[in-house]
């Protein structure tokens, strides 16, 4: 079994004064990082090109509720049954090595959705089965990624790296959806697609630049099945761990799934086009990023408990006043509190569940928090999808938002019973020196 270097990450190729924006992007001192996050960046934006332009593609084609969600389910119900074993390998191999394998795998199939759209040759069913090989390709590239974090920055600033990858994801999610909306407007879907799998190479070649200290590999004293139980019974026997998994689980299925339903907003409710799709994504995606650069500020992770369940309670609320609106303005304008509100319990659980896991166990507690986030969304988007043909998109989004709600107050009622244990664990990990360590404890729910 693979062990993380214990030795400190590569030293700082750049030392910041202090101030409130030099905290916000400390973790840009290290050359790892800062070739990470140039890479993701551009990669990310041909991501949601390409997420919004299929979309839409599936839409213009079918005009069905049930496929949007069909082709949602099948590019990420993989993640559920796959991250298990991905969160064991994440924890056995080479954990750079696993991300640009998968990069790879990524880009690929964004070229054959491309030419295969580009040739007019597209059908839904093709899109089905592109979108469900890239869910079992992300169901090893979410644990490995999420886990390779702290060897690029090390933990003094992991809690600011998880912020900052936040942050490029939903600065992408700006860009993409806006660039994705004239694309789709004017030249078609599969240009979309060609850029996004062309964007790979930025990522793939940061990746190979990277200087990462190699991890001493050891003999594998157990079987990959008693491997992976490991990791489950971590996180079903440490509370707050398991508290942050389930609430994110229940907002990634009864919640996150109105990201499916955007294009029957866009077309049904508010009578426009792909360029309307597109604003309506990057108004989420503003607040999100606005979102993930308020935890990029935050040097500490005292707090993030309430964070958890206000963000969860805002995100229900803007959510069900987003369903009821039937003006353009006023849904974009709602849209920015939902992805800043969905950003912030992300980030703060995302954060949270990596103080308080040790290293050897963090590829396979971020595989369950990978089956939390992603792995319940398509179970979620298959029912969203069904629920919208019946009762239609806006009643369904408003009934997501409301047990969103309920959740955040189940967990608000249970936070004070995990205190101690909460406290314990983030004094295990040292995060950064025992007075620091206790204070965190001290607030953190």
């Amino acid at each position: 079994m693979a062990q993380i270097d214990t030795s400190r990450p590569p030293a700082p190729t750049a030392v910041f004064g202090r101030s409130r924006f030099n905290d916000t992007i400390r973790s840009l001192r290290h050359r790892n990082f800062q070739l990470f996050f140039s890479g993701q960046l551009i990669s990310l934006i041909g991501t949601w090109m390409q997420n919004v332009a299929q979309s839409w593609l599936v839409y213009r084609l079918t005009g069905s509720s049930l496929l949007l969600g069909t082709v949602s389910f099948a590019g990420q119900i993989p993640v559920f049954p796959i991250a298990p074993l991905a969160g064991m390998v994440a924890d056995r191999w080479n954990r750079r090595t696993i991300v640009i394998i998968t990069q790879t795998a990524s880009m690929i199939l964004a070229f054959i959705l491309a030419f295969l759209t580009l040739t007019n040759r597209i059908t839904v069913w093709e899109i089905v089965m592109l979108a469900a090989l890239l869910g079992v390709v992300n169901a090893f590239d979410i644990p490995a990624r999420q886990s390779f974090l702290v060897e690029m920055v090390g933990r003094e600033d992991l809690m600011n790296a998880i912020a900052l990858n936040s942050s490029i994801f939903n600065g992408a999610r700006i860009i993409g959806p806006a660039i994705a909306g004239i694309l789709v407007a004017t030249i078609g879907e599969g240009w979309c697609f060609f850029a996004n799998a062309v964007s790979y190479i930025a990522v793939i070649a940061g990746l190979f630049m990277m200087r990462i200290s190699r991890r001493q590999a050891e003999r594998a004293i157990k079987s990959a099945y008693d491997h992976i139980a490991e990791g489950f019974r971590f996180v079903r026997k440490t509370a707050p761990i398991r508290a942050l998994l389930l609430i994110l689980g229940l907002v990634s299925l009864v919640g996150m799934p109105y990201t499916v339903l955007m294009p029957v907003f866009a077309k049904t409710v508010l009578h426009g086009d792909a360029t309307t799709l597109g604003v309506l994504g990057s108004a989420a995606g503003i607040g999100a990023l606005a979102g993930a650069l308020t935890l990029a500020s935050r040097t500490r992770v005292d707090g993030l408990g309430k964070w958890v369940w206000m963000a969860c309670t805002s995100f229900g609320t803007f959510l069900i006043l987003f369903s009821f609106s039937h003006h353009y303005f006023l849904s974009v304008l709602l849209l920015v509190p939902v992805g800043f509100s969905l950003m912030t319990q992300m980030g703060a659980t995302n954060t949270l569940v990596q103080s308080m896991v040790p290293d050897r166990l963090r590829g396979r507690t971020m595989a369950v928090y990978s089956m939390m986030f992603m792995g319940m969304s398509p179970l979620g988007a298959i029912l969203a999808g069904a629920a919208a043909d019946k009762i239609g998109a806006p009643m369904t989004v408003a009934l997501g938002g409301a047990c969103a709600i309920a959740g955040a107050i189940a967990f608000a009622r249970h936070l004070p019973k995990i205190r101690v244990e909460a406290r314990q664990l983030l004094s295990e990990q040292g995060l950064a020196g025992e007075e620091r360590a206790e204070g965190v404890a001290a607030r953190a729910s």
